[in-house]
C-alpha cells in the first residue's frame, strides 16, 4: 500500500488530514481547519515542504518522548508527528515524511 493523506472531519466538524505510511501507520497529523479548502492547502504545503530538512522542528516532550513538527516557510506548524520512544524513531518518522509526502495521494473521506 502506498502512503496517502486522509482528509476527514473530526467530532467538532473541523477538517483535518493525516499522512499515513504504506504500512497504515500515522506519521503526520494536522490541526483542525474550519474550511475544507484550507485543509487542502495544508496538504499541499506539506507536500511542498516535506523534502526540506530545515522545516522540521525536532522536540522532546516533558514525558521524555520524541516528536517533530513540520513547519511552512512562514514558520507555522503544518503537521505534527506522533510520539516516539527514541530519537532514532523520530528521525525515521521524519525520513518517512520526506520520502512519502511529496507523491502521496489524497483520500478525501468527507465526500
Amino acid at each position: 500500500m502506498a502512503a496517502k493523506f486522509e482528509l476527514y472531519t473530526d467530532k467538532a466538524g473541523e477538517y483535518r488530514f493525516r499522512l499515513k505510511a504504506g504500512n497504515g501507520e500515522n506519521i503526520l497529523a494536522s490541526e483542525g481547519y474550519k474550511q475544507k479548502a484550507s485543509c487542502e492547502n495544508g496538504i499541499e504545503s506539506v507536500k511542498k515542504n516535506a523534502s526540506e530538512d530545515a522545516r522540521y522542528e525536532r522536540k522532546e516532550t516533558a514525558a521524555g518522548k520524541y516528536m517533530f513538527n513540520l513547519k511552512a516557510t512562514n514558520g507555522q506548524v503544518i503537521g505534527t508527528s506522533q510520539s516516539y520512544t527514541s530519537a532514532s524513531g523520530r528521525d525515521n518518522g521524519i525520513e518517512s515524511v520526506k520520502k512519502n509526502a511529496p507523491e502521496a495521494a489524497v483520500d478525501d473521506q468527507t465526500a
